[in-house]
């Protein structure tokens, strides 16, 4: 490895970044330009579009867009009020029971959809009227919707798991799936300590009391599409079907709970959902492409043996070293994208943590937890943006309520972290360890 490469590699990418190059962009054209610098013999342009190719050509991948269709079908089809009414049930009645509604539903909605951004837009935009109405601070009703809708990436089905079983050379989607569970309930209640804490303080009010026959009500009108949960995951744990094939079985779902038994989608809306699900899919692709392109160059470059090399010669406390690690990959998520930071850096951190002792499934989990936060950050944090938007306030405002539940997140990331039990648990008891 020459340093004058690696130098190539990192400073033409973040300088590309400062001055608005697009991502995916900006890591194709550093990783054009490291190659034609040290790698005389191959044409450049020609191996970067080889490696996108290949990289994009998995069966494991089809899943994304199906699970982006299924999750916009979702988002449009009044699920989230569903769930959102449910939570009612179970959570409403405690001190700022809204704020738990809000936190639950996002957990609901995320183990459905997967997606952060869907979540922050639909629960948000149904539960920020409603926590106004009721005396909460705007502020802080933004804060804790951001804050909560990043559990879906942790809660499956979810892209960025299948992301980073891709470039972790295989790690099983099924195994990871399952992992994510107990992390994401760990996360979630993270998040009502300080709401309920921040809520009993501010003296918000409790839920209304709601019957019997309310109740189980709301329990019949959810389980359709708390259904959804058992057939994709039972599926896939059963050995029925794959991550990939479930994904489709998740459309053909969706589409007959929205379009059919719930009649909340037209068939006139189907092609404006189809296009939305497509330009996210290519977006996505494209990101996955160019990361697995600069990928090849990091290890043509042994680039993460050095990494790992140089991180062991600091130190061999496996606690200090995981430490370091999260917190290079926190200040990575303020300013990257979770896809190609998940390419990027697993093939970079992956040999450490294995040599370690670290197991590939409990370093998934603490990744994407890690990268999640970032979504709730400036520059680039997509749910903070969405979730202000829709609540109508701006990032400087929602910045203060949003500390303590930062912290919150960090809590649980840490005891992820040093407790492995928390993500292997589930896929040791159900056997789909490696």
């Amino acid at each position: 490895m020459e340093l004058a490469d690696v130098l190539v590699l990192v400073i033409s990418f973040l300088f590309l970044l400062l001055i608005g190059v697009p991502i995916s962009f900006s890591i194709g054209i550093s990783a054009i330009l490291t190659m034609l610098l040290s790698i005389d013999t191959l044409p450049s342009l020609t191996t970067v579009a080889q490696q996108m190719a290949t990289g994009l050509d998995s069966f494991a991948l089809l899943a994304i867009p199906f699970f982006i269709l299924a999750g916009n079908l979702m988002n449009s089809g009044g699920i989230a009020r569903r769930l959102i009414d449910f939570a009612k049930v179970l959570v409403g009645r405690l001190p700022g029971g809204l704020a738990f509604v809000n936190i639950m539903a996002a957990m609901f909605f995320g183990a459905i959809s997967g997606s952060a951004v869907a979540a922050a837009s639909a629960i948000g935009g149904f539960m920020g009227e409603k926590m106004e109405a009721e005396g909460y601070d705007k502020n802080f009703s933004a804060a804790v919707n951001i804050t909560s809708a990043t559990t879906g990436l942790i809660i499956p089905p979810s892209n960025i798991l299948i992301v980073y079983s891709l470039a972790s050379g295989g790690v099983s989607i099924a195994a990871l799936f399952i992992a994510g569970y107990l992390p994401g309930i760990v996360v979630g209640l993270s998040l009502m300590g300080v709401a309920g804490v921040y809520s009993y303080k501010r003296g918000y009010p409790v839920g209304d009391k709601i019957s019997l026959k309310v109740a189980f009500v709301k329990l019949i009108d959810a389980i359709p599409s708390l259904t959804l949960i058992v057939i994709v995951i039972g599926g896939i744990v059963a050995g029925y079907f794959t991550a990939t094939e479930a994904s489709a079985i998740a459309v053909l779902y969706s589409f007959l709970l929205s379009v059919v038994f719930y009649r909340e989608i037209k068939l006139k809306d189907i092609k404006n959902i189809l296009l939305s699900s497509a330009a996210t899919t290519a977006v996505v692709m494209l990101l996955i492409g160019a990361s697995i392109a600069m990928s090849w160059v990091m290890a043509y470059q042994n680039i993460p043996q050095s990494i790992t090399t140089g991180l062991m010669g600091i130190t061999e406390n496996p606690i200090i070293i995981l430490l370091l690690i999260n917190l290079i990959l926190l200040a990575v998520g303020t300013f990257m994208d979770m896809t190609p930071a998940v390419l990027i850096f697993t093939p970079i951190f992956l040999p450490v943590v294995t040599a370690l002792g670290m197991d590939p499934i409990h370093f998934g989990i603490m990744m994407v937890l890690n990268l999640s936060i970032g979504l709730c950050t400036p520059p680039v944090g997509s749910v903070l943006f969405v979730g202000c938007s829709v609540a109508n306030t701006s990032i400087e405002k929602v910045i203060k309520p949003l500390l303590p539940l930062f912290i919150a997140m960090i809590v649980a990331l840490l005891l992820i972290t040093y407790i492995p039990g928390i993500s292997l648990i589930l896929p040791e008891y159900f056997g789909l360890m490696n």
